[in-house]
């Protein structure tokens, strides 16, 4: 016997309109991970006496480095095709093969994010603030963290990056994944897309089109629940420890929990392709094989002796 909470569809809006201009709820998570961002590390800046100017160049580039690398590393990491086969959608918001289409910015991998802002963060240290790179991390480390939550919201909002099919009482029907607008409009035989995605989410009449959407795990919901925690974790360190104080420790446990968040819940997505095609790879999924280094790394930096210093 199904359960009630197999009963929920989700069925979001694109976003919301204001005049003409459409302002989607993927794009306005993105704007929240960046400006809650800003304003906890606006916060560390002041403890450490260290100038406000010199924020406006972290949040400038940081913006730049994380769109820029986590599109690159999809592409690299789960599409390299792209590179031969249609490399305009690799940096604009469009696709060109087959037919020509706006899609707007998809495909972005967080993997590639963070190593991008790594790299950043090296050129950011040295030229700008004047302090070593695991000093800059162990900060910086804390607004990613938040930024991660929403991201994954965004996700959410997109009907993308889901989980396996299931019959827990956790399963939501994800409409939209499973119809595009088009097949939306066919089936209910309603010409505005908008007016069929709502029939078919609500009238009745349209009950036996729900029925074939199966109920999958939101794991976007549970990578951002438990981002919560790593966050919290990171705030607590910070603030109310001496942590801050042993270089590397707080990047070290971000890298360490943050990817075994993901590693985890990797067990509950589907794939996403990648390498994980490959027999070789197949005994994980791309996502897992990529954040098994991260948690390496992390654990060399929370477990290696180091002094600690004086700020």
């Amino acid at each position: 016997m199904s359960t009630p909470f197999l009963s929920f569809v989700w069925n979001p809006s694109e976003g919301f309109e204001i005049g003409s201009f459409m302002v989607r709820y993927y794009s306005l998570m993105f704007v929240v991970a960046f400006g809650l961002g800003w304003y906890i590390m606006k916060h560390i800046f002041i403890r450490e006496n260290e100038p406000l100017e010199k924020l406006d160049s972290l949040f400038i580039y940081t913006v730049i480095a994380t769109l820029v690398g986590a599109r690159l590393g999809h592409v690299i990491f789960y599409q390299p095709e792209l590179f031969k086969e249609d490399p305009l959608s690799i940096i604009l918001p469009i696709r060109t093969n087959p037919t020509f289409e706006f899609t707007g910015f998809s495909g972005l991998a967080s993997h590639g994010a963070t190593i991008t802002i790594i790299l950043f963060m090296f050129y950011f240290s040295k030229k700008i603030m004047h302090q070593s790179l695991l000093w800059v991390l162990d900060r910086a480390v804390i607004p990613s963290a938040c930024g991660a939550i929403f991201v994954r919201l965004g996700n959410f909002f997109n009907s993308e990056i889901i989980g396996h099919e299931t019959n827990s009482s956790f399963g939501i029907k994800f409409l939209h994944d499973f119809y595009s607008k088009r097949e939306a409009v066919e089936k209910t035989q309603i010409a505005n897309p908008k007016e069929a995605y709502s029939a078919i989410a609500e009238n009745p009449q349209f009950a036996n089109l729900l029925e074939a959407v199966p109920a999958k795990h939101p794991s976007q919901l549970y990578e951002a629940f438990f981002y919560v925690f790593v966050f919290l974790i990171l705030f607590f360190m910070y603030w109310k420890t001496d942590a801050r104080k042993k270089e590397g420790l707080l990047f070290g446990t971000f890298m360490v929990l943050l990817w075994s968040v993901r590693f985890g819940v990797e067990y509950v997505k589907e794939s996403q392709g990648g390498f994980e095609t490959y027999p070789l790879f197949n005994a994980l999924t791309t996502g897992q094989w990529l954040s098994i280094p991260f948690v390496i790394i992390g654990l060399y930096y929370m477990f290696r002796p180091t002094p600690s210093t004086s700020n």
